[in-house]
C-alpha cells in the first residue's frame, strides 16, 4: 500500500506541492487532475524519487523516503509511463520490453495481453502512437512494479485512439493488480477511468473522493467548474428546500451556507421545451457536440443555465423556451459570494 503523509515539494523558494495526504489500496487507480502548474507531475516525481521531498514522507512496501531519508529511484520498484513514450529507438519492441529483465516470461505475458506479439521485431519508428504507448506500458508492467505512475499517457495520441486505449490501460493495471496514480488534464478521462479522483489547485489536494462525488458533490466552486459544465442558480434556502426561479428544489447546503445560495446544476439536470410564446427564458448560445446539443438559456429571472439535449432538439438564437429541472437529487447549495 502506498502512503503519502504531509508531502511538500519546493522548487527553489517556491512550494509547488503542499501537505498532500493520501493512501492507495492494492489495486486502486487514482486519477489526479488540476490546472497546468498545480503540482500533478511533481507529485509523481516525488513518489518516484526524481525530486527531493521538502517535508513529509512517501512509503511503499518496505521503503520510506522523507526529507531526512532518501531512497534511490531504482530501489523503489515503481514503474513509470510518460506521455512521450521514452522508448529506445534502436531496440525492437521485444528488446524494449525486456530491457534489464533476466526472466522474459513476464515480458511475453504482457506482449500477448496488450496485442503486441506480431510487433516483437518492429522498432519504435514503425509504430503508431497507440502501439508505442502499449509497448511503454508492457515494459513497465513486465518489471512487476509495486506501483505504477502514469504521466498524461494519452496526451500525445489522436482523439480516436484515446477512448479505447484508456480502457486497455485500465484493464492491464487491474489484471496486474497493481495500484496506480494517473495524471491527466482530460476531465472525461479522469471521471471515467479512476476508482478515485484527486483534484489539485495551487499544489494542494482540494478534494479526494469517488468521481461521482467530485462531480455531483464538489467541495467548492473550483471543483464544480473544473470537472465539467456548471451553472449556478440563485435561490433562497429554507431548511433543505431551495426556492428558485425554476421552482422549489431539494438542497444540501455546503460549508454552512444559508439564506442566499447558488445551486449547482449540471446540463443533464434540466430539460428544454421550445415555446412559440411564453416560457421562462430565451436561447443565448448553442454548441453542437455530435450526438447532443449544449444550450445556454438566459432565464427571465436574470441568470443563465446550460442544458444538454439530444441532437433532434434544434433551436436558434433567441428562441423562447421553458426550462425545467428534471433531476430529483439534492443539489449542492453554495453560499452566495463563496469560492
Amino acid at each position: 500500500m502506498l502512503k503519502i503523509n504531509h508531502l511538500s515539494v519546493h522548487y527553489g523558494n517556491k512550494r509547488v506541492v503542499n501537505d498532500i495526504n493520501l493512501e492507495l489500496t492494492e489495486d486502486e487507480i487514482l486519477m489526479l487532475v488540476g490546472p497546468t502548474g498545480c503540482g500533478k507531475t511533481t507529485i509523481l516525481h516525488a513518489v518516484a524519487g526524481l525530486v527531493p521531498i521538502a517535508d513529509g514522507s512517501v512509503a511503499l512496501h518496505g521503503w520510506s523516503a522523507s526529507s531526512h531519508k532518501s531512497v534511490a529511484p531504482e530501489q523503489r520498484n515503481v514503474g513509470m509511463v510518460f506521455q512521450d513514450f521514452a522508448l529506445f529507438p534502436h531496440l525492437t519492441v521485444e528488446e524494449n520490453v525486456c530491457f534489464r529483465l533476466t526472466d522474459r516470461g513476464a515480458a511475453d505475458h504482457w506482449l500477448r495481453l496488450l496485442g503486441l506479439s506480431a510487433l516483437r521485431q518492429a522498432k519504435p519508428g514503425r509504430l503508431s502512437g497507440g502501439q508505442k504507448q502499449r509497448v511503454a506500458l508492457a515494459r513497465a508492467l513486465a518489471h512487476e512494479p509495486a506501483l505504477m505512475l502514469l504521466d498524461e499517457p494519452l496526451s500525445n495520441l489522436d482523439a480516436s485512439l484515446k477512448d479505447s486505449l484508456r480502457w486497455e490501460i485500465r484493464n492491464a493495471l487491474k489484471a496486474a493488480a497493481v495500484p496506480a496514480i494517473w495524471v491527466t488534464h482530460d476531465q472525461h478521462e479522469a471521471l471515467s477511468v479512476g476508482d478515485r479522483l484527486g483534484v489539485l489547485r495551487n499544489g494542494q489536494l482540494v478534494q479526494l473522493d469517488s468521481p461521482e462525488q467530485c462531480f455531483f458533490a464538489p467541495r467548492n466552486r473550483f471543483v464544480a467548474t473544473f470537472l465539467g459544465e456548471a451553472s449556478f442558480l440563485p435561490a433562497q434556502l429554507a431548511g433543505s428546500v431551495a426556492h428558485s426561479a425554476l421552482g422549489d428544489l431539494p438542497a444540501r447546503p455546503l460549508n454552512g451556507a444559508s439564506k442566499h445560495v447558488d445551486l449547482l446544476l449540471r446540463p443533464t439536470d434540466c430539460s428544454l421545451l421550445p415555446m412559440t410564446s411564453g416560457g421562462n427564458g430565451a436561447l443565448q448560445a448553442a454548441q453542437f457536440e455530435g450526438n447532443t446539443w449544449l444550450y445556454t438559456v438566459q432565464l427571465d429571472a436574470g441568470c443563465t443555465v446550460r442544458v444538454r439535449t439530444d441532437q433532434e432538439t434544434r433551436l436558434t438564437m433567441g428562441d423562447r423556451v421553458t426550462l425545467a429541472v428534471t433531476s430529483t437529487r439534492k443539489f449542492i447549495a453554495f453560499g452566495t459570494g463563496t469560492d
